[in-house]
């Protein structure tokens, strides 16, 4: 029996996934997504969904609980877990409601279910099923990282994969790891009632350090506690769980681990498609051909930032390179992330030790405190700050801001350095007022402005401004 033949094959249906098939049916490609678990991934179901979400519910009690210090007096909120876990249920029922097998059958494309695995490089196996496919797209994610910590591995414990369907709202929760997704949790589950403990060396160790104290400073307000080591060893005790640190221990009823993720590259027979790996992830180069010509990799399975704007922004690359003639880069500079804490926290680019490292002293850095900015103070935001680092002609080279809509003010950012525009087009810019993007005019026009009057053409523009006076 003729195995069916496509012109694209897409292992994985997460954000990247999902992208290059829809990209891929404009194109008239002949188009199979292949998925061995869930059409959405890790974003519909175990991350960017459910945990926003889950910060949406635990900002609601956290508002209530705050409420008199706006002369609104409420009773103390009651948090019943069961019913937030069915929240987060509904939302990610929502938006997975367009992506069904059925839903994206009827656009065109043909979905296989069950796991996939090559058996050259352009046959592959599903089920029962093979398929023969013209170019490949492997985008299948990643899983979380399990440290090797003592004791872990008989101790119960929840990974980004757990936590959105737990009904039971701990006493005291311990949270192994200091990243974004650490974060996010400590803070949320904090704000709907637990006591929560981290135990992390630094909080958000990639953001500037300025950064990184400023949610720490936010984390003791709201009365999270940090144990500032690394975790060495868990045990089990009765209903207590104690990791030891060289800095202490710290006991709690419920442990959550987030300590990275890791790509899915086992079970894939990428030996027969010759496409080369490690437990890094596939080796692809810079637009995304792994070492195979006609199979690609995206997003998180290809190593470096893992993140499903990365992924679907990647996959789309990928697709472009593989049914249309030329080539794009696989990579940006003008990559933003955001952590979603209260207040978030938002990066692109590079930071100020990056650009030192790379630049030297030809940079200009400035740090604007958000409680400057008029709608930070009527929001009651007085927390954060907003950071550039450019070259002295203007050039942006990256920034980080820490407020409420942070993710939302990055993006003018984002779109800046993109197309290459300087620190005096963002101040030349006219910004609605009241909002947190004025921010930004704000420090980008005295960046301008300290740059412009520095040196000999500072005094000749004084000079002349004297005269014309």
């Amino acid at each position: 029996m003729d195995k069916p033949e496509y012109d694209l094959a897409i292992l994985g249906a997460g954000a990247g996934g999902l992208i290059a098939a829809d990209f891929a049916l404009q194109l008239g490609a002949r188009t199979a997504l292949l998925e061995r678990a869930r059409i959405g991934g890790d974003c519909t179901w175990t991350g960017c969904v459910p945990s926003k979400s889950l910060i949406k519910a635990a900002t609601v009690a956290h508002h209530a609980r705050s409420a008199s210090r706006y002369g609104v007096k409420v009773s103390a909120p009651v948090v019943d877990l069961t019913e937030v876990r069915e929240y987060l249920r509904d939302t990610i029922q929502q938006i997975y409601r367009s992506t069904t097998p059925e839903a994206l059958q009827k656009k065109g494309m043909d979905v296989l279910l069950g796991a996939a695995r090559f058996l050259d490089p352009h046959t592959l196996e599903t089920g029962t099923r093979q398929i023969k496919a013209k170019k490949v797209l492997i985008c299948t994610g990643a899983v979380p990282r399990i440290p090797a910590i003592e004791g872990l591995p008989e101790v119960p414990y929840s990974t980004y994969l757990q936590i959105f369907e737990t009904d039971r709202l701990p006493d005291a929760m311990l949270v192994i790891g200091g990243g974004p997704v650490g974060c996010e949790i400590a803070q949320a589950y904090r704000r709907l009632g637990s006591r929560v403990t981290v135990i992390a060396e630094r909080l958000l160790p990639a953001e500037e350090p300025e950064v990184s104290a400023l949610i720490e400073q936010v984390f003791v307000n709201e009365g999270v506690q940090r144990i500032a080591a690394r975790a060495r060893s868990v045990r089990k005790s009765g209903s207590a769980i104690t990791v030891q640190t060289q800095a202490g221990a710290a006991t709690g009823d419920f442990l959550f681990v987030a300590t990275g993720r890791t790509p899915v590259v086992d079970g894939l027979g990428l030996e027969a498609a010759r496409v080369r790996y490690s437990e890094r992830g596939i080796q692809v180069n810079e637009h995304l051909q792994t070492t195979t010509s006609h199979i690609y990799g995206a997003g998180d399975v290809i190593g470096g930032p893992q993140y499903s704007h990365l992924a679907g922004w990647q996959a789309f690359q990928a697709v472009r390179n593989a049914l249309l003639p030329g080539n794009n880069a696989g990579r940006s500079d003008a990559l933003p992330r955001v952590t979603f804490t209260a207040p978030e926290v938002a990066q692109i680019g590079l930071t100020e030790g990056d650009a030192r490292k790379k630049y030297g002293r030809d940079l200009q850095i400035k740090t604007f405190d958000i409680s400057k900015v008029d709608r930070a103070v009527n929001e009651d935001d007085r927390l954060g700050l907003l950071k550039i680092i450019a070259r002295k002609g203007g050039r942006i080279l990256g920034a980080s801001i820490v407020g409420e809509r942070a993710g939302e003010t990055v993006t003018e950012i984002a779109l800046a350095m993109r197309n290459k525009l300087k620190l005096s087009d963002l101040a030349a810019t006219i910004h609605p007022y009241p909002t947190y993007s004025t921010g930004l005019q704000l420090l980008a026009t005295q960046m301008s402005v300290e740059q412009a009057f520095s040196g000999a053409a500072g005094k000749m523009i004084r000079g002349l401004s004297v005269i014309w006076r």
